[in-house]
Parts: structure tokens; sequence; C-alpha cells
């Protein structure tokens, strides 16, 4: 059996419940991709974008579910998540390597938090960009209870991966809001590894949060010297 054949067809049982091994796999690289960024390391996003590449299956599992026919049900907000997670991380991982470039010392990025200029521009384009998302997923079919929440996890994550390639404070925060609402749909929809990933996440993005407010009060102290 080949190594691709094993990842798309193995799983662990528990009971009547079953888990994709890629889905574990997918969220310990997420898990690893979180605590290299909040040390600002560029090996961060290579990893996360193989993670991410994971769990775009498990997510469209109508499509990839060859290991168990129980594996059946599409959400297309976690899957679009993943994807854009992936595109998002292409420009971040750049970002930070051509920072990187400047000198043996230099930081990859410098934690910030947003200016006034920058949030007249991004609360409408959040607000509209979630408005676009939940049209989107209710035309391929989506609807329920899960549908608003699905369409904040994946609005939330883009703006999050957004921040984080800026370098802006506010991104861990939002990351917060994520992991509110994602621990209880992973955990109730049976993706026990992605919600066991929200929940262990948590306390990674306080600690990064604090880490990086840290940071930026020093770099402004810095400035106006």
């Amino acid at each position: 059996m080949s190594i691709l054949k094993w990842l798309f067809e193995a799983n662990v049982h528990f009971g009547s419940k079953s888990i994709a091994i890629r889905e574990i796999i997918g969220g310990v690289l997420g898990l690893t991709s979180a605590v290299l960024g909040m040390r600002r390391k560029v090996s961060a996003w290579p990893i996360g974008i193989i993670g991410d590449g994971l769990l775009f299956t498990v997510f469209l599992g109508a499509v990839f579910s060859y290991g168990d026919n129980t594996q059946h049900a599409n959400f297309y907000g976690q899957a679009s998540r993943n994807l854009l997670l992936i595109i998002v991380s292409v420009y971040g991982w750049f970002r930070w390597a051509k920072h990187k470039k400047l000198g043996t010392n230099a930081q990859t990025v410098v934690p910030r938090w947003t200016t006034t200029k920058e949030k007249i521009y991004l609360v409408p384009a959040i607000i509209l960009f979630f408005i676009l998302s939940s049209q989107i997923f209710k035309a391929l079919g989506e609807s329920g209870q899960w549908l608003f929440v699905d369409t904040w996890i994946f609005t939330g994550t883009a703006l999050a991966t957004y921040g984080m390639s800026r370098g802006y404070v506010e991104f861990w925060l939002v990351w917060v809001a994520v992991d509110a609402v994602g621990v209880p749909f992973a955990f109730k929809n049976g993706y026990y590894p992605t919600g066991s990933l929200y929940a262990i996440y948590l306390p990674f993005v306080i600690w990064g949060f604090i880490s990086w407010l840290r940071i930026s009060k020093v770099e402004k102290e810095v400035i106006a010297a």
C-alpha cells in the first residue's frame, strides 16, 4: 500500500466514531505552525500549508472519504477556510521570507496595532466578505444552524491569517473568536481532532497575543525615543 493510499484510507475508530488519520496529522501540523508563528519563524507558513491541505480533504468528505463511508459530509466553509489559508499563507510566507533577507538579525515581522486608516477599509471589507461567503455557501447547498458558524470560521480565519502576515496584534484576538465557535462546531459534527486542536490552540493564542503585545510596546518606545 502506498503512503498516499494509506493516508486517505486510514482511520482511527472510537466505538461508533471514525476519525481520519489525515485529520489528526493536519491538526498537529496546524498547532506546530501556530507555535512557530508566535515565535515569528518563517517555517510556520510551509508547515501550515501542508496541514491545511490535509484538512481541506477532510471537510470535503463526500469527495475524499475513500476509507470510510461515514465521512460523507461537505462543510464548504471549513473546506474553503483551509483553501484560503493555503493561498494567504503563500503570501505570508513570501512576505516574511522577503523581510528576513534584509539582514541576518532582521525580524520577519514587527508586531503593531492596526491604524485608524487601516480599520476604515478593513471593517467594511470584513462585513462584505462575510455576507458574500454566506451566500456562496448557501448556493452550494449548505444550510441550517451551522451556516452562520461555518461562515464566521471561514471569515475569521481569513482575517486572522492576513493579520498575521501583516504583523497586526489584533489577529490573535480574532483567533480567540474563531476558537469560541470552532470547538462546539467541530465536536458536534464529529471532527474530534479539529475540535481538540481549537481547544488546545486557545492558550497558545492568548500566549501569542501577550507576547506580541509586549513586543509592540517595546517597538513603540524605541520609535518614540
